[in-house]
């Protein structure tokens, strides 16, 4: 399927079906199982309904290579009032950010001004409520390759103000294991993802074994002794149950409690798996993406997981 895959992703690239195809009603129609609307209000919806099966979530406004100060800065203000929105309905959420949304393809300075607005306020909330997690954790998302060093540059400026600043990292990169290390250094706060993008072979493993061993690799690092006294989070973020199980079965090995685990998942995927490792005593917690730059996000969850494609394949028939 890795055919597929390259396809998929490619296609996320495309301006012109970025632009086009969301104007397709069976498009937008499979688009909906992965976010439940394109509105604030529906993701805080989405929010509230995972909350009372004892799951959290990681709110973002979809968008990415802002190319222009003013739009960034609108952004920067969208998330500030996600904030007091998450805080006052009392939400178990926190907020997910792209650098590139916030100015990073502008100027370094100005994406940490607008990236410091943020952590600031959100650890101010959290100062305030112990009812949510808000002031926990802003995370970072992390982008193509060439945004890595960058991103990780901010990120460690951040948190030597502000600890609530958690970054995201990618297993089928070559380089994500050192990054790893020093991460856990610091005692960060790490989601630990697959990786969607498209890159070369010398940076990036190619086969999806290659990366789920890798993604182990990476998880025991993250769950290990050191890191824990350390102090690191780890948001372990995979659909893959198999991987999930074999996560399970060696943290119990190493006497890891139930609640130290922390699993993350997308709105729409593995909800039956998701509600089960909450039951189950396991820190669970949804993505909840939406806005209208959707279709490049899209593009790039069918390339995740390529068997999606069939469930966009019964839409285009059933249209």
């Amino acid at each position: 399927m890795s055919w597929m895959r390259h396809v998929l992703v490619k296609a996320s690239e495309n301006a012109w079906l970025r632009d086009q195809a969301p104007r397709l009603r069976f498009v937008r129609s499979a688009s909906g199982r992965f976010l439940p609307g394109e509105k604030v209000d529906d993701a805080l919806a989405a929010a509230g309904r995972l909350a009372a099966d004892g799951v959290a979530t990681l709110l973002t406004h979809l968008g990415e290579n802002v190319r222009d100060r003013a739009e960034a800065e609108v952004v920067t203000a969208q998330y500030l009032d996600l904030l007091e929105r998450i805080q006052g309905a009392a939400l178990p959420s926190e907020i997910s950010v792209k650098l590139t949304q916030l100015g990073l393809d502008l100027d370094f300075e100005f994406c940490f001004a607008n990236l410091t607005k943020l952590t600031q306020h959100s650890q101010a909330l959290g100062t305030s409520s112990e009812r949510t997690r808000v002031g926990k954790t802003v995370w970072i998302d992390m982008e193509q390759s060439t945004y890595v060093d960058r991103t990780l540059e901010l990120h460690s400026c951040a948190r030597k103000a502000y600890p609530n600043t958690g970054v995201c990292v990618q297993a089928y990169l070559r380089r994500t294991e050192k990054d790893v290390e020093s991460l856990i250094s610091m005692g960060g706060s790490v989601r630990l993802v697959k990786g969607a993008y498209s890159e070369p072979p010398e940076i990036a493993l190619a086969k999806k074994a290659d990366v789920d061993e890798n993604y182990f690799r990476l998880a025991q690092m993250l769950l290990s002794p050191g890191a824990r006294r350390a102090g690191v989070r780890a948001a372990l973020a995979t659909h893959d149950r198999i991987l999930i199980a074999r996560i399970i079965d060696w943290a119990a090995s190493q006497e890891i409690a139930k609640d130290q685990l922390e699993f993350a998942m997308l709105y729409g995927i593995q909800r039956g798996e998701q509600l089960r490792l909450a039951r189950e005593g396991y820190r669970s917690g949804v993505l909840v993406s939406y806005g209208s730059f959707w279709f490049p996000w899209f593009m790039r969850r069918l390339a995740e997981r390529p068997a999606n494609v069939l469930f966009l394949v019964r839409n285009l028939f059933s249209t």
